[in-house]
């Protein structure tokens, strides 16, 4: 293969342009909380094609080790509740006007998501892998979750916090099966700011 002195001015195939288009989409993947959505509605065939791209994360004997439970409508301000709740006892120490709004901020938080997705993992009971491998593979469809959001101007953020476990588990888990959190979606502002990730030097 003969290469050219001077690769700038190389026409890029059509092959090259797509790996820069997805380049910049992973590049471009900013984790936008839940305060920062403006309300929206997700169209059903997106929600729908975001989650069949979640399936085709990479996965050990090919166990699909994942359930997902959609939330939106009434679940989010039942979620804001149950932060609300949760948190209470936390905020006690706090003056009673302080307390009351970090509460208030609590029940609020999730009510601009377009939808909250709760991520199950779910242990093959026929093939024994180790459990590292299949939160891999969970992790890997939340990742194609975040891109295919990333590329539709949607904002996503992955919640592993004990409030957000323990809210998913409510909701009734198999013996096989564990709650790793819960995934926002919504719109943002245009105009929003998110932080730039720094280069890593050793990479």
């Amino acid at each position: 293969m003969k290469i050219k002195n001077n690769p700038s001015k190389t026409k890029p195939s059509d092959s090259s342009y797509k790996l820069n288009k997805i380049s910049k989409n992973i590049r471009n993947r900013r984790s936008i909380y839940a305060n920062q959505f403006v309300k929206g509605e997700l169209p059903e065939p997106l929600l729908e094609e975001i989650l069949i791209n979640a399936t085709w994360a990479p996965n050990h004997k090919m166990t699909e080790p994942w359930r997902f439970v959609v939330f939106r409508g009434k679940y989010l301000k039942k979620y804001g509740e149950y932060m609300a709740h949760y948190y209470k006892d936390f905020y006690s120490e706090l003056s009673p006007e302080d307390q009351r709004d970090k509460l208030s901020y609590l029940e609020n938080y999730p009510l601009n998501a377009a939808c909250m997705i709760g991520v199950i993992m779910v242990r093959n009971t026929k093939i024994a892998l180790p459990e590292w491998e299949e939160i891999a593979a969970v992790s890997s469809a939340v990742q194609n979750i975040a891109l295919s959001c990333s590329a539709h101007k949607i904002g996503s953020y992955w919640s592993t916090k004990g409030v957000a476990i323990d809210y998913v588990a409510k909701f009734g888990l198999a013996e096989n099966e564990k709650s790793l959190g819960l995934l926002y979606l919504g719109y943002y502002p245009e105009a929003l700011k998110t932080l730039q990730k720094k280069e890593n030097p050793t990479i």
